[in-house]
C-alpha cells in the first residue's frame, strides 16, 4: 500500500489510493479468475466435426426430414441418433449417410452434402503441407499470415518422384479352344478346359 501511494505521488496522478487498489484488484480478478474458455460443444462423426447448431438434412422421395445438433448429440424426433439412423431410419432402408444427408453448419445460408465437406476437409489437410514445402523453397514468396489461423509448422521430407507405370500390352483377343461353341463366350478359355490340364 505503501509503495502505490509513492508511485502515486511521484506520477502525479490525480486518483485516490483507494480508488487505484480497487482498479488493481478488479483488473487483477479479471485476469487471473477469468473462467477458462469454453470448449466447443458438438457431434464429431468421423473426420468431420459438427458444432452445435448444425441442422442435418434428409430428402427421401420428395420430402425432407431434419435434425439438429444439441450438446455433443444430433436429435431427431427428440432422441438421440447416429447420422447413419437418422439416415436409415427416415428412409426405412440402409442408405449411404455421407451420400444422403446434407448439412448446414451455424452461420450458413447454404445446405452441403456431407460427403463432400469431408473432401474438402482432406483437401484443406492436404494443402497445408503443400504449403509449408513451398514456403521453404528458396527463393519462394513467403506464405500469406493471418494472425486469426496461424498454419502449423511442417517437416518437409524430400521424396524421389514417382515411377510412371509401363503401358500395359494390348490385350489377347485370339480365340482359344471351344471359342467358337455356339454359346457366348465371356473369357478366352472355358474353366474346364484350362482346371483339367
Amino acid at each position: 500500500m505503501l509503495a502505490l501511494m509513492e508511485r502515486l505521488r511521484e506520477t502525479g496522478a490525480p486518483i485516490d489510493p483507494a480508488e487505484a487498489v480497487d482498479a488493481a484488484i478488479q483488473l487483477w480478478l479479471t485476469t487471473t479468475c477469468a473462467a477458462p474458455p469454453a470448449t466447443p460443444r458438438g457431434y464429431q462423426w468421423k473426420t468431420l466435426f459438427l458444432p452445435e447448431g448444425t441442422w442435418l438434412r434428409m430428402a427421401y422421395r420428395n420430402d425432407h426430414e431434419y435434425a439438429i445438433v444439441e450438446g455433443d448429440h444430433i436429435m431427431y424426433k427428440g432422441r438421440a441418433v447416429s447420422p447413419n439412423q437418422f439416415a436409415s431410419g427416415y428412409a426405412d432402408s440402409v442408405r449411404n449417410a455421407w451420400q444422403d444427408i446434407s448439412i448446414r453448419m451455424p452461420g450458413e445460408k447454404h445446405w452441403k452434402i456431407a460427403d463432400l465437406r469431408r473432401r474438402e476437409l482432406v483437401r484443406a489437410a492436404a494443402a497445408v503441407p503443400v504449403m509449408a514445402a513451398t514456403a521453404s523453397l528458396p527463393g519462394a514468396p513467403p506464405p500469406p499470415s493471418s494472425p486469426s489461423s496461424p498454419l502449423p509448422a511442417a517437416v518437409v521430407i524430400p521424396q524421389a518422384p514417382l515411377a510412371t507405370p509401363a503401358p500395359s500390352l494390348p490385350r489377347n483377343v485370339t480365340p482359344g479352344p471351344g471359342w467358337t461353341e455356339p454359346e457366348r463366350r465371356k473369357f478366352r478359355f472355358r474353366l474346364e478346359d484350362v482346371a483339367f490340364d
